[in-house]
């Protein structure tokens, strides 16, 4: 019998973006799943599991009771943005280490946050919320242009657009109403002031109450109007790190996290850090993977660490750099050819991965018609001894590759 300790995962994620999460934690902890499908890559690293609709709490209680009484849990964690708050709910139940569910719904509600914020003296931007395109044309009079309309609830950049004129406001208003219908905790709308400076994310991990800040990752965005991420890099000696630090933990403290880690999204403005909100968890697009290429910090064991009342080991073993770039056809349409040249793959030591999303005759839909989860072809890492270095590798590596789309009639 193992003596290992036993971990409560609610949510496994997507195997292509969230497989090394399981993976990492599996290599220290027992794993038992809450899972809304049949367990199929999960399986090599989990010994318990339990198929339950992960929307239905009642549902989600009663099974993680029975898990409970089956295991001797020590935590329950998830890296899944949209079961952060019934997760929390679930280990307060089950009386294991967690941050309370009102914590959780602050980190998932931007309209909450920025009072938070504001409440704190956390620098962020000027924010009001609008139930109807009025509402939102009388808040760009106080706020001005150019503006970003968002969803209050939502994540990946859903919904997302910037306003540079008032004859633009309509549809944007319509297209970040669709985003903010998706989610199941706040459909309302967000209009808000747009922090021109380049955007980072800030790689937290808080323990009882205390904030220290690991990585940065410095982002790229695609075409305005949209903020559709298009990669990222992580350098483990980014000077950046210490001038942002300060704010990322200003604003994890003005949420009342105590236990966890945090992607916290920022932009420069003028030099100065502005928040744009607080991730309670693992960011997203493989960047925990970039930090344990760049640092060798391991993210997902900190995570599971955290949600067993365990004080993470964040010691550095490396120094050095990654990065990830995403694979987006020109134009919307059908996929018709995806390669990479293979002796260049082959011979290449420092492209680690490249990872295809799409088969051939997929459709890919950027936005507005689609979002990142319908437009993109797949991704690669690379790594190297800085950002400059992983830049140039990344470039390379990007003439190497092919995503053609067919224009749909």
């Amino acid at each position: 019998m193992s003596v290992r300790p036993l971990v409560l995962v609610v949510s496994s994620g997507d195997e292509t973006y969230r497989g090394y999460c399981l993976e990492q934690v599996a290599a220290t902890y027992d794993v038992v799943l809450l899972t809304g499908a049949e367990p199929s890559w999960e399986k090599p690293f989990i010994v318990d599991h339990v198929v339950v609709d992960l929307s239905d709490y009642a549902a989600l209680l009663a099974t993680g009771r029975a898990l409970a009484e089956r295991h001797n849990l020590a935590g329950v964690v998830t890296w899944d943005e949209w079961h952060l708050v019934p997760t929390a709910r679930l280990a307060r139940a089950l009386g294991l280490p967690s941050n309370s569910a009102e914590v959780m719904r602050g980190c998932r509600n931007k309209a909450t946050a920025r009072t938070l914020f504001a409440r704190h003296g956390v620098p962020s931007a000027a924010s009001m919320k609008a139930r109807t395109l009025l509402e939102a044309g009388l808040a760009t009079m106080t706020l001005g242009y150019p503006a970003v309309i968002k969803p209050a609830a939502s994540a990946a950049s859903i919904g997302v657009i910037r306003v540079d004129r008032p004859e633009e406001l309509p549809a944007a208003f319509a297209f970040a109403s669709a985003g903010a219908s998706r989610s199941r905790e706040d459909t309302g709308v967000l209009v808000e002031e747009y922090l021109d400076g380049p955007e980072v994310s800030v790689e937290c991990v808080t323990h009882r109450g205390a904030t220290k800040a690991v990585a940065v990752t410095r982002k790229h965005l695609g075409p305005a109007p949209y903020f559709d991420e298009t990669g990222h890099t992580v350098d483990a000696a980014d000077p950046l790190l210490t001038q942002v630090a300060p704010a990322a933990a200003a604003a994890v403290k003005a949420l009342g996290i105590t236990d966890g880690v945090q992607h916290v999204e920022l932009r420069l403005v003028g030099g100065r850090p502005r928040l744009i909100e607080v991730n309670a968890r693992i960011g997203g697009d493989m960047i925990g993977h970039l930090v344990r290429l760049a640092t060798g910090i391991d993210l997902p064991k900190a995570a599971a660490d955290l949600a067993c009342g365990r004080a993470p080991d964040l010691t550095p073993t490396r120094s050095g750099a990654a990065g990830i770039r995403m694979l987006y056809p020109e134009a919307s349409g059908t996929l018709t050819a995806r390669h990479i040249n293979q002796p260049f793959a082959a011979h290449t030591p420092w492209l680690r991965q490249v990872q295809w999303t799409r088969e051939i005759g997929d459709p890919l839909l950027l936005p507005p018609e689609g979002d990142l989860f319908t437009a993109r072809a797949g991704f690669y890492i690379v790594t190297g001894r800085d950002t400059a270095e992983v830049t140039e590798r990344l470039d390379t590596t990007a003439d190497e590759i092919t995503v053609t789309t067919r224009a749909d009639r």
